[in-house]
């Protein structure tokens, strides 16, 4: 019997791919209405969940939706049905349509938001523009005799230790002598109770990030022969990788600010925009961020940007900006609305890589309130 999907089955696709960790402490993202255990054979990819969204996942058929902006976001003190948060709670449960939330960890995530939007605008060199999240790096030395390096290495391997780069299964052994005396109540792998031994061993050394810190320690003292293994973790302060908001990178030519503003209008497809001329004679380096960006203002200038394309630019903000050199492009908070395309084909590829059958649909429904007139 075929297994069905399962809306945790696609919460684990989003998780590799966006974890929590990456969310600000503030952001309520992950499952807010409905069930790990519900079937999602369909699910829908939407900006925002409103009343009509969630009517047109409950005509797809879908069991879940996947949504950037968290329709809860501040905790809910009652849910009555005649409010639109309600109302949209109640049309949920009644069409058993579960909602999970990917907000700033899905910009932060490599692939993410913002990284979608930069390849948008057709930026190459792109790096992060204010690091938010910082793995934590461990070195695990184990000791292990001889008989036994090979198991113990390939288990470390195996869970995810020394990985560097493309590079996996990196390790570093030295061989020494273990000295020990097995008490009473032991069952020692080699020697005997009371008995003083000297075994040579080796140590092996590897690297992992602490997020696979409690697997990797399993994994170790399951293919370990001795009863009490020694291993020491070490603290590192290399970084292998950065995580961080928005992203910075540079423009195939420079162009005059007008320019610009035409190009991010025409590839962001938005029928108008807001701009503020920093006195820059052309745009190359080009901040962005989806989104809510005045408070990154100062983070964009830190990268030596020319320009910062972002949403919900107020008018101080507009003007600190001007007189500190910094033009800024606003196409509104509403760009953010390429993630519905973006993260139904990569839940596509992810899930046929991993053998979990679903149909992903994009929303039609536009979300965005304002109006241009």
């Amino acid at each position: 019997m075929e297994k069905k999907t399962t809306v945790n089955d696609i919460i684990r696709l989003m998780e590799n791919w966006a974890p929590k960790k990456f969310a600000y402490d503030w952001d309520p993202v992950g499952l807010q209405i409905g069930r790990p255990d519900a079937p999602a054979g369909k699910v829908l990819v939407t900006l925002d969940v409103t009343e009509e969204v969630v009517r047109e996942a409950a005509e797809a058929g879908a069991g879940l939706i996947i949504a950037h902006h968290p329709p809860l976001f501040r905790p809910l003190k009652s849910v009555r049905t005649d409010t639109p948060h309600g109302r949209i709670v109640e049309l949920c449960i009644r069409h058993n349509i579960s909602v999970f939330v990917a907000h700033t960890n899905l910009d932060v995530a490599p692939g993410g938001v913002n990284d979608m939007l930069a390849q948008k605008l057709g930026l190459s060199g792109i790096t992060i523009m204010e690091e938010t999240y910082r793995e934590p790096l461990f070195k695990l030395a184990v000791f292990t005799p001889h008989d036994s390096v090979e198991k113990v290495r390939k288990a470390l391997g195996d869970a995810g230790a020394g990985a560097i780069g493309d590079y996996t299964h990196c390790s570093y052994e030295l061989e020494g002598t273990g000295r020990f005396t097995p008490a009473g109540g032991a069952d020692p792998y080699i020697g005997s109770v009371g008995k003083a031994e000297a075994v040579r061993e080796t140590k092996i050394e590897v690297v992992l990030t602490g997020s696979i810190r409690d697997r990797v320690e399993q994994a170790m003292i399951e293919a370990h022969p001795y009863e009490e293994p020694a291993y020491d973790f070490f603290v590192l302060d290399q970084r292998l990788e950065e995580y961080g908001i928005g992203r910075v990178g540079v423009l195939p030519e420079p162009m005059p600010l007008e320019t610009f503003a035409g190009h991010v209008k025409d590839r962001l497809g938005v029928p108008a925009l807001r701009v503020v001329d920093g006195g820059n004679e052309e745009v190359r380096t080009v901040a962005v961020l989806g989104g809510s960006g005045a408070k990154y203002v100062g983070a964009a200038i830190g990268k030596k940007a020319d320009a910062l394309v972002t949403g919900d630019i107020d008018f101080h903000t507009a003007q600190d900006a001007a007189n500190l050199g910094l033009s800024i492009v606003d196409p509104g908070h509403h760009i953010e609305r390429i993630m519905v395309g973006g993260v139904r084909e990569r839940l596509e590829q992810d899930a046929n890589e991993t053998g979990i059958r679903c149909e992903f649909i994009e929303s039609a429904i536009i979300t965005e309130p304002f109006r241009f007139m």
